[in-house]
């Protein structure tokens, strides 16, 4: 009679202990990548890229100027435009700097794109949107909904008058004129090998 007595207390045991583990929600990775996208990373190391950006509108490429002015006045290859970017999250939010300037593109309450020395406030962070015309949108972190944008003139424009589907706000990454992707020592650009066609031989 005892052992039926703890067989039956054994069984109930386990059958809340389950009742317990079951009604557990799973853990939200979804969740935990939206919230540490949104901290700057200071572990990890960052990963910095070397490009121009190309204006849909202006058809010239964004420069970062000795004066602070940011515009998208420069033709490819200009020292200005030549921009050191560095990832501030593991998601794709980023640090934009000129690389002749050492320059942050930031932006101000006002909406205005400016220079500044020190690229650490949320001002100077954006956040990459990859379109589905294949162009690059620049979001303002600190600014929630404000783009980087510049006119057909290459003017800066507010950020308060932008949205993500206005032709202003399009970039497009390009390399600078004249450097080309180097290929590691342990990794050989592929070629194809051809091999000469052999007729096929009768059968006997």
């Amino acid at each position: 009679l005892l052992i039926h007595v703890l067989t039956r207390t054994y069984l109930m045991l386990m059958i809340v202990l389950f009742c317990f583990v079951t009604n557990q929600s799973p853990p939200n990775f979804t969740q935990h990548v939206s919230e540490q996208s949104k901290v700057t990373d200071r572990t990890s190391r960052r990963l910095i890229r070397i490009y121009q950006l190309y204006s849909r509108t202006s058809g010239k490429h964004v420069q970062v100027l000795p004066n602070k002015k940011i515009n998208a006045m420069a033709e490819d290859g200009d020292a200005h435009a030549k921009l050191i970017v560095e990832t501030d999250t593991f998601g794709s939010r980023v640090r934009i700097r000129g690389a002749e300037t050492d320059l942050y593109i930031c932006m101000n309450k006002r909406g205005k794109l400016i220079g500044k020395k020190n690229g650490q406030g949320r001002d100077c962070i954006f956040t990459e949107i990859v379109l589905e015309n294949n162009y690059t949108a620049l979001k303002n972190v600190r600014y929630e909904g404000w783009y980087m944008a510049f006119t057909r003139r290459g003017r800066p424009r507010k950020g308060s008058r932008t949205r993500q589907h206005q032709r202003e706000v399009h970039f497009m990454k390009r390399l600078p004129k004249g450097h080309q992707p180097t290929h590691p020592s342990h990794h050989r650009p592929f070629d194809f090998i051809h091999y000469p066609f052999s007729q096929r031989t009768k059968r006997t």
